[in-house]
């Protein structure tokens, strides 16, 4: 059937780059739950534990682990929440910022790499075809 086999295309694609990516932050010493969380933060500015948990679609109490993890390498700090002092936000240090950024630029580097297989036009359909599908999700 050939939706099986789009499928399956489909996830050895992920897997690849799941692949590469890693390999290449393997040098900066950042797991990939850390590198989503980063990016999180980076995209979407300072937020609630609470909120960091639902845009990552993980339990809270990952969510809080993954946070102790990059408070202890510096990358992020608790603050109080300025519109209630009773809860706290995380915020990206400046080495949190620059991790991310060092983050990013391994990941486009690699996917510049995997997707030079592609001509300009292949690229830019499967851009098109790809937002296609993540639009149709939400």
């Amino acid at each position: 059937m050939a939706d099986d086999n789009l499928l399956d295309a489909f996830w050895a694609v992920s897997r690849q780059l799941r692949k590469a990516t890693r390999q290449g932050m393997d040098p900066l010493g950042v797991a990939p739950s850390q590198a989503r969380a980063l990016r999180m933060l980076r995209h979407h500015g300072s937020m609630r534990l609470g909120e960091l948990s639902e845009r990552l679609r993980i339990a809270p109490r990952s969510a809080t682990e993954i946070v102790d993890g990059l408070q202890e390498r510096g990358w992020c700090v608790r603050e109080p929440d300025p519109t209630d002092r009773r809860a706290t936000v995380v915020v990206l240090t400046e080495a949190g910022q620059d991790i991310g950024r060092a983050i990013r630029r391994v990941q486009v580097k690699h996917a510049e790499e995997y997707f030079a297989a592609l001509s300009a036009a292949e690229r830019s359909e499967l851009s098109a075809l790809l937002g296609k599908l993540t639009a149709a999700e939400g």
